[in-house]
């Protein structure tokens, strides 16, 4: 991977920040990559499988034969390429810079805040950190589409901040997502969210192997699944937040003298935030060009946010919540933090701007 560019997000055009707009506001003129169609539809459901890559999805697609009989092509995801980042994205139409949630862990009124679990330093953070004034943004402008996702996620942080005012109906298994996106079609409502992660966890544990690959059939049997209580009239649109990577163990830690001017970190493995001590931001930035610039892109805050990283506008509080230097994965290699830990070592990740990780599926089909 030695040598690669950035792939940038298409923030506006043809990326997942556009997608719901569209699909919810017929009077917009229609994206040019979009099926003229698909905005005939009389309804849609919108399926979006967390982890699937357009080009895990091509590299597999005898794993998926009916995610890749269906029509599509690919989009952009956000950056960084996170679930948090990339959902709140999807959910409210807005670009990272915009709605603010900037990464899976990120600076908040003093703390390193990790938004999918919602807590700090340990603790649930739900209180001390409003999740609706960290996200202030509607989500599906300002409409109450039925949310089809885990029933367990409905009162954590993450949800509040991204999917606040959408009507939940809570699946425990598979086979009840289906069921739940048949109910609301019967119902006949016009626009239906459903949320799967079984790819993303599976990847994040296993990595890209044998499990990845039992899992994938997994999905599509669910896609398979939706397609059958389709009613004629009816839409699905399938994307994903972002792809995957499969690192392994090649886990770096940052350079001594690298972490010699760091006070805290944020972010994740591989779109790795470093924030600087008090007056050492450039010796940070060249300490980290020097000992990490063979794997990945390191950047200083401003020459992200200039190259429109986070999309063309950065609010003061978006600004606030980065840290001074990004470490951004260009090879197979995650960056440690001590304390950015989970239930297990991941193997599969994502986060940085690799046409694995921002490349994802935008996918159709009709009753």
């Amino acid at each position: 991977m030695e040598g690669l560019r950035p792939v940038l997000p298409e923030y506006g055009g043809a990326c997942i920040d556009s997608v719901v707009p569209a699909l919810l506001d017929l009077d917009r003129e229609p994206p040019d990559w979009m099926p003229s169609q698909l905005l005939e539809a009389e309804q849609v459901v919108v399926l979006v499988l967390d982890g699937l890559g357009w080009l895990q999805l091509d590299r597999f697609a005898k794993f998926a034969p009916t995610l890749r009989g269906l029509e599509g092509r690919s989009i952009t995801s956000v950056a960084p390429t996170t679930t948090a980042t990339a959902l709140t994205s999807i959910t409210t139409g807005l670009a990272p810079g915009v709605h603010g949630v900037v990464g899976y862990r990120m600076s908040v009124e003093g703390q390193v805040l990790n938004v999918l679990r919602w807590n700090a330093n340990g603790r649930d953070a739900r209180s001390a950190i409003s999740p609706e004034s960290t996200q202030p943004h509607v989500a599906f402008e300002g409409q109450r589409p039925p949310v089809v996702t885990r029933a367990e996620f409905r009162e954590t942080g993450f949800t509040r901040a991204h999917l606040a005012g959408a009507r939940h109906l809570g699946w425990r298994m598979p086979s009840t997502l289906v069921a739940e996106v048949a109910g609301a079609l019967r119902r006949n409502e016009p626009f239906i969210y459903a949320y799967y992660d079984g790819i993303d966890k599976i990847a994040h544990e296993f990595g890209l192997g044998e499990h990845y690959l039992t899992e994938l059939r997994a999905a599509d049997r669910v896609a398979a699944d939706i397609l059958e209580v389709l009613p004629p009239g009816a839409a699905l649109v399938v994307i994903s937040d972002h792809g995957q990577v499969d690192v392994g163990e090649n886990t770096i830690t940052p350079h001594a003298e690298v972490l010699a001017h760091v006070d805290v970190q944020s972010g994740e493995g591989r779109f790795r935030w470093l924030h600087a001590r008090p007056g050492h931001s450039r010796q940070l930035l060249e300490a980290a060009v020097a000992h990490h610039g063979d794997t990945g892109w390191i950047l200083g805050v401003d020459q992200i946010i200039e190259e429109g990283w986070f999309g063309p506008v950065v609010s003061d509080e978006a600004r606030s919540r980065l840290g001074d230097v990004a470490l951004v994965a260009r090879e197979v290699v995650s960056y440690t933090d001590p304390t950015d830990t989970g239930l297990y070592e991941l193997r599969a990740r994502h986060g940085s701007l690799t046409a694995d990780e921002m490349l994802v599926p935008f996918l159709t089909a009709f009753g």
